[in-house]
């Protein structure tokens, strides 16, 4: 089974009402989701709001669990946690699930919007301009744990 099948699965399901727990591969969600190790549940998006999680096809040719960082009328511009630099662009009607919790690698689940998790991301995006060296140094870290 391909990867754009699976995302597709889950894109129906969650058009369908049903929540989906979506494996996340890459870097571009750290801290907060550790691609490889965790997965996100995704759920109908109600209305997109700047910083929500959210998965959405991307510039006409792939899909994405980034945040949203600004809505622009119909446009949404995401960009990932892990990023420096470099964002991504979709309309509204390209949202096609909110993640509402993360799973960790033993089943444990973490609400996304709680309040400490939510000023927890304000904070990291005040560290953009320091974000990358942040990043080098925890993945530095991980690496050395493994």
């Amino acid at each position: 089974m391909t990867d754009e099948i699976i995302i597709q699965e889950a894109i129906r399901l969650v058009e369908e009402g049903m929540s989906v727990t979506f494996p996340v591969k890459g870097n571009s969600m750290l801290p907060f989701i550790i691609g490889g190790k965790e997965s996100v549940i995704l759920e109908k998006p109600c209305q997109p709001q700047v910083g929500d999680v959210v998965l959405a096809w991307v510039e006409g040719c792939r899909y994405v669990v980034h945040r949203i960082i600004r809505i622009e009328g119909s446009q949404v511009v995401l960009m990932g946690d892990g990023n420096s630099v470099g964002v991504e662009h979709c309309a509204l009607g390209d949202v096609k699930a909110r993640a509402t919790h993360v799973v960790s690698a033993d089943g444990r689940q973490h609400a996304l919007y709680t309040r400490q998790r939510m000023l927890a991301v304000r904070v990291w995006w005040r560290l953009l301009p320091v974000r990358r060296y942040i990043l080098g140094a925890y993945r530095r870290v991980a690496r050395l744990k493994s």
